[in-house]
């Protein structure tokens, strides 16, 4: 009987909420009308544009823009983007926005030729000399003078590559435009978003993302998506992914088809082409007239670097206005409905609802419309998880964050005091044949719930080092950039370090309330006394400790140095919590196995795949620390 009625329920809230979207489309239907154009460049290249107008001809309104190379369909005007009454969109539909989606050059529906990461080209002297933000500004300036009852105020927005897009408006200085805000925005492949980390490869997403059809050749315009993909066994990412072996053997899979992925290999090390392709070197381009508010997720698994790194480089090279937020979401969980939960871990209230309501839509509205007032939205409004509560700042990293550093101690200890033995360091033997696993799952795809995830699998490993402070007397709360400071040798002439800040949960913790019968995505509960949870995690290759433009190997047995910076935090340390941090020198198949020999990653055998025996030291001469952005 109780299952009967659980599916009566279920039923009916599943054909009400097909009511609903069925009113809110013909609503929209009844309040708008959509047009498809043809919209010239400079070059005489025509970039297809589906342009949203509302009926309402009692006022004038504004454009909100979304450039994409995933597709601005469905194609037809008879046909509306379900996003407009399922998403974020619906607010500005009710706002009778002039809602703009664009194929960006060479995707879908577009002219011209496709260019991954298209570099600025901040010289352009002539027609022909074009780039992303001339697109923008060409595209602003038609619809400006060719759409009637536009109010000549535009804003764009996007998310992940369509972020990058809105980087790239926000440079092209068209004086309509007003308002910007690149969300989780690509920004610098190499460094920390989607494909490397710190010069190390993330096969995982680079692979799945080129071989599933994003990277083949599309000659002419189509609204056909493509039907050609390359497959490898995927019923346990963790054991296809080895079994491929070394990088090259990849590249045998794809051969020629894939440009950009040639292209990654052909760049192994950071130099010009990368730097082009980093658009924090253009930011000082951002007129003062142009207002930007950057948006990301904390557990963002694809673009957490790029939305505190592009806020970062605004705020230092340009005099606009300037925001960031950053909430408690994985990659793009601020434009869903439900901003609840993370993985395993809760945050007591719907984040993203929050967001749209209070942050998003008053942003637009006040640069676009005229319309409230935004004077206590601050420059910062971050969600800090462990605390799960909003802050604001006028500044970040916030004014009164002192870094402090914690140090790693003897059998497995973390602590404030710097040690004071001679000689003291744990060892750890890393085997590419049996690299350490990014999560404990098994897997067909990356999962993006294992930016938050429970390390207690990794902790039993005898290949991770685990260090860990006494149950905490007091909150502890960390807001900035984290910094790895190791002192390491090695066996070998190269191997990877990954750090990982570990919030540490007490033994009975349980979640209380709504939150206690909420079950994990995949599901079932999980046990979450004792729950180690990942607060941030990052990867260097080691070559690139001196120089990512200049890789060089390590000499065997040497102490050296190794440092480098973890993508901002913002989590409080709960008292009765312990504060964890976990060293290890693989995490696959998220990031490509380091053959531990300093030879050619992307064109060496499986034979040059090694172990090696890693030393982190901690004594009082080689104190391996790591500087933590401490709130008082």
């Amino acid at each position: 009987m109780r299952k009967t009625l659980l599916l009566i329920t279920a039923l009916f809230f599943i054909l009400s909420a097909q009511a609903q979207n069925e009113q809110d489309s013909a609503w929209l239907r009844d309040n708008y009308i959509k047009k498809e154009i043809m919209i010239p460049m400079r070059d005489g290249v025509k970039l297809f544009t589906a342009l949203y107008i509302p009926k309402d001809a009692t006022e004038k309104h504004p454009f909100l823009m979304s450039r994409t190379p995933y597709s601005c369909s469905p194609y037809g005007e008879d046909k509306f983007n379900r996003g407009l009454w399922l998403r974020q969109f619906r607010y500005y539909a009710r706002e009778n926005y002039i809602v703009v989606f664009q194929d960006v050059r060479g995707r879908w529906a577009s002219e011209g030729t496709f260019v991954d990461v298209r570099p600025f080209n901040p010289n352009k002297k002539t027609p022909q000399d074009i780039d992303e933000a001339s697109d923008t500004y060409d595209t602003i300036d038609w619809l400006i003078k060719n759409i009637n009852n536009n109010n000549g105020n535009v804003g764009v927005m996007g998310i992940s590559y369509p972020g990058f897009y809105s980087t790239m408006a926000a440079l092209s200085g068209h004086p309509a435009l007003k308002a910007v805000s690149p969300q989780a925005p690509v920004t610098d492949w190499f460094m920390g978003d989607d494909f490397h980390h710190n010069g190390a490869f993330f096969v995982m997403d680079g692979w799945s993302f080129y071989s599933s059809g994003f990277g083949y050749p599309r000659p002419t315009p189509t609204k056909v998506g493509p039907r050609q993909a390359i497959r490898i066994p995927e019923n346990d990412n963790y054991e296809s992914y080895l079994r491929v072996g070394a990088l090259k053997n990849f590249m045998k899979l794809t051969g020629d088809s894939l440009l950009f992925w040639k292209d990654l290999y052909t760049h192994p090390n950071y130099d010009d082409w990368w730097k082009a392709r980093n658009v924090r070197n253009f930011t000082n381009n951002v007129p003062t007239g142009t207002a930007t508010m950057v948006v990301g997720g904390l557990f963002d698994a694809e673009d957490c670097f790029g939305a505190w790194r592009t806020y970062e480089a605004i705020e230092k090279k340009a005099k606009n206005t300037n925001r960031i937020v950053m909430g408690p979401w994985y990659h793009g969980q601020w434009a869903s409905p439900d901003g609840t939960h993370m993985g395993n871990v809760r945050f007591e209230s719907n984040t993203s609802i929050w967001y749209q309501n209070n942050i998003e839509i008053p942003f637009f509205n006040y640069y676009l419309k005229g319309k409230g007032d935004i004077s206590k939205l601050a420059e910062a409004t971050i969600f800090f998880s462990g605390a799960n509560e909003w802050k604001q700042f006028e500044t970040w990293p916030p004014a009164d964050k002192k870094d402090e550093r914690i140090y790693l101690q003897a059998d497995g200890k973390l602590g404030w005091d710097k040690p004071a033995a001679k000689t003291s360091f744990t060892e750890y033997i890393s085997d590419p044949a049996h690299p350490v696993p990014y999560t404990e799952d098994i897997h067909f795809t990356r999962t993006r719930d294992y930016m938050t995830d429970d390390q207690r699998f990794a902790s039993r490993r005898t290949d991770v080092l685990t260090f860990q402070t006494e149950v905490l007397n007091n909150d502890l709360t960390l807001g900035g950039t984290v910094v790895a400071d190791l002192l390491t040798s090695i066996s070998t002439t190269d191997a990877d370090f990954v750090v990982k800040v570990i919030d540490v949960f007490p033994d009975d913790f349980k979640y209380t309330g709504n939150d206690a019968n909420q079950s994990r995505d995949a599901g079932g509960p999980h046990p979450m006394g004792g729950y180690q949870m990942l607060v941030r995690g990052e990867i260097m290759r080691g070559r690139f400790r001196k120089s990512f433009s200049i890789p060089e190997a390590f000499k065997p047995n040497k102490i050296e140095p190794v440092k480098f910076e973890l993508p901002d935090v913002a989590h409080t340390f709960k008292k009765g919590h312990r504060l964890m941090i976990q060293i290890q020198s693989s995490w696959f198949p998220l990031a490509d196995r380091n053959p531990q020999k300093f030879v050619n990653i992307y064109e060496c055998n499986d034979s040059d795949f090694q172990k090696a025996t890693i030393r982190i030291y901690h004594d009082g001469t080689n104190s391996s620390n790591i500087v933590l952005p401490v709130l008082k």
